[in-house]
């Protein structure tokens, strides 16, 4: 009996004692608030991101100039969870085989400085078998940028310009190519809101052009998702 009143006593005192002691409150130096962080935003990116997302055609240009196909383009966000983006899935067909396209690549978009940002370019593994990935919900989700092979020297620098779009291509001759017999390869790329305009030309060993329009640029306008 005594042991248990001892018990009880002393479950009364604590009781008490947690009972009458103020509880700390986030205004409290006991309790520091929790801080919440926002993702910082790149509105720049953000643009850059909106304006190449989309399907494109060249259809109006193959139409209209003699030495143009009509090409139809496709880039879908993907790995959109990452934080080391934006990525992109790209895929580019003529317009009479889509289910064949000829280029198959990711892009990752990043900013270099206030008026720069660069479009790197990946190949990934068994690319023919992933063919219409950007039809899915999440394009190569079981991929990973340790699955990918960074085109080396092929990225595209962008400058923004004062009219809002982005505008650069590939540096000097970096981007090896040995297709048609060239050495290597430029790109140069405007994005407007509503068009794609993109020059790809292949050069051999002295800089004769071997592969690509030589009038101009592709005019991609964008159309509704087939």
């Amino acid at each position: 009996m005594r042991l248990l009143a001892i018990v009880v006593l002393l479950s009364l005192v604590t009781g008490c004692v947690y009972a009458t002691r103020p509880q700390p409150t986030v205004d409290s130096p006991d309790v520091a608030p929790e801080a919440v962080t926002e993702p910082k935003r790149d509105p720049g990116l953000e643009d850059l991101l909106a304006r190449m997302t989309g399907h494109f055609s060249s259809a109006a240009q193959a139409k209209d100039t003699e030495g143009y196909f009509d090409i139809r383009l496709a880039m879908v966000p993907m790995w959109t969870e990452r934080d080391d983006g934006p990525w992109l899935y790209v895929e580019q067909a003529v317009a009479q085989a889509l289910e064949r396209p000829y280029r198959q690549r990711v892009y990752q978009l990043r900013r270099i400085d206030e008026a720069l940002y660069e479009s790197r370019v990946y190949a990934f593994p068994d690319a023919k078998a992933r063919a219409g990935a950007w039809k899915k919900d999440k394009p190569l989700d079981d991929l990973t940028p340790d699955d990918l092979e960074e085109k080396e020297g092929c990225g595209v620098v962008l400058r923004r310009r004062s009219d809002g779009t982005f505008a650069g291509g590939t540096l000097g001759m970096s981007c090896l190519n040995t297709f048609g017999g060239a050495a290597y390869a430029t790109s140069f790329v405007t994005v407007f809101e509503d068009r794609l305009e993109a020059w790809d030309r292949g050069y051999d060993a002295e800089n004769k052009p071997v592969w690509g329009p030589d009038a101009g640029p592709y005019v991609f306008k964008r159309v509704e998702k087939p």
